[in-house]
């Protein structure tokens, strides 16, 4: 059974690469993910923190929320309709 995060890795490898197309193939918030994590990077040297502004709960659950409503449509096409929704290794 694949988990909401499966894939994800690779999505935002491909992203990093500019490969936007593959990346979406694997996760669609791969390009997301790249996007946050370049944010964030360049803020953190701008600012000399690690942390360059705050995360606040309501983050956390949207971010969830969002993550878990795609992993549960992927498993419906799935498994439900029989349609291919999850990479191929």
């Amino acid at each position: 059974m694949p988990c909401p995060t499966c894939f994800l890795t690779r999505a935002t490898t491909e992203a990093l690469q500019g490969n936007l197309s593959s990346s979406m193939q694997w996760h669609a918030f791969g390009p997301v993910v790249a996007a946050m994590l370049i944010i964030w990077s360049v803020l953190a040297i701008q600012q000399r923190r690690l942390r360059p502004f705050a995360i606040h709960a309501w983050h956390l659950i949207v971010g969830a929320v969002a993550l878990i409503s795609y992993w549960l449509v992927r498993l419906g096409i799935n498994f439900g309709l029989g349609m291919q929704a999850f990479p191929l290794h």
